[in-house]
C-alpha cells in the first residue's frame, strides 16, 4: 500500500508542476510592477489609424441613391496624461484624412480632406501592477475639412464651389495597452465618431437644375487604430 501511494504521488507531480508553471507564466504577463501606468504618467502612441465611414447624405446628393465615402488610413497619434493610476485624458491627432465622395448615379464626383482631432476622457481597467490595461473613453470630436473639391468627372456634370461646414460631436472609445517593458507598450483602439455635416455646392445647369444647393451629410466613422507607444 505504501508502495501504491508513492507511485501515485509521484506520478501526479508533473501535472502540478505543469499546472502551477502555466499559472506562473499568466501572472507574469499580466501584471509586472515596474511596468504599469501610473498617476502623473504622460505618454505618446503612433501608428496606422483607418477611418471607415457609415455614411448617408440628404438632399439632391442622398437623392441620388448610393452615397458613397471611401475609407482612408494615415498616421495616428494618441497623447495621454494619467491623471490618476485609472483615469487618463487622450488627445486624438493624425495626418490629413483623404476621401473619395461618389453616389450610384454619378461615380466619384469629389476629394475632400478633413482633420478629427478627438479629446477623451478614459477609465483604465486593473491597478497600476497590471500590465495589460483595457479602457474605455467617451469625449468630444471636432472635424474640420478642407481642400475639398470636385474632379474632373463632377467637373462635367456641371457641379462647383463645393464646401463642407466643420462639426462638433461625441465621441466613443474603446482599446487595450499592453505594456512591453517600462518605456514601451503596443496598443489597439477603437473609436465611434458623430460627425454630421453640411455640402454646399453650385450647378450650371448641366444636370442638375441650375441653383446652389445645401445637403446634410452624415460620416458618423469607426476609426480603427493600432500603435505602440512611449511613456515619459
Amino acid at each position: 500500500a505504501d508502495r501504491n501511494r508513492s507511485h501515485w504521488s509521484t506520478s501526479k507531480t508533473p501535472s502540478y508542476t505543469k499546472s502551477v508553471s502555466w499559472q506562473h507564466h499568466l501572472t507574469t504577463l499580466l501584471s509586472g510592477n515596474a511596468f504599469a501606468h501610473e498617476a502623473g504618467e504622460f505618454f505618446i502612441r503612433a501608428g496606422s489609424a483607418t477611418v471607415r465611414p457609415t455614411e448617408g447624405a440628404g438632399g439632391t446628393l442622398g437623392s441620388l441613391g448610393g452615397f458613397d465615402v471611401s475609407n482612408n488610413t494615415q498616421l495616428g497619434l494618441t497623447f495621454t496624461y494619467m491623471a490618476t493610476d485609472n483615469i487618463g485624458v487622450e488627445l486624438l491627432a493624425a495626418t490629413p484624412f483623404r476621401h473619395k465622395i461618389g453616389t450610384a448615379a454619378t461615380g466619384d464626383i469629389a476629394t475632400v480632406h478633413h482633420l478629427p482631432p478627438t479629446l477623451m476622457a478614459q477609465w483604465y481597467f486593473g491597478d497600476s501592477s497590471s500590465k495589460l490595461r483595457p479602457y474605455v473613453g467617451v469625449g468630444v470630436n471636432y472635424t474640420t475639412f478642407f481642400d475639398e473639391g470636385f474632379n474632373d468627372n463632377g467637373k462635367e456634370t456641371g457641379l462647383s464651389d463645393l464646401s463642407l461646414k466643420d462639426s462638433w460631436g461625441a465621441a466613443g472609445q474603446v482599446g487595450m495597452d499592453y505594456l512591453i517593458n517600462r518605456d514601451w507598450l503596443i496598443n489597439m483602439s477603437v473609436w465611434y465618431m458623430d460627425i454630421d455635416t453640411t455640402a454646399k455646392y453650385k450647378s450650371n445647369g448641366a444636370v442638375l437644375p441650375q441653383a446652389r444647393y445645401s445637403d446634410s451629410v452624415r460620416l458618423d466613422p469607426w476609426v480603427f487604430m493600432f500603435s505602440a507607444g512611449y511613456r515619459f
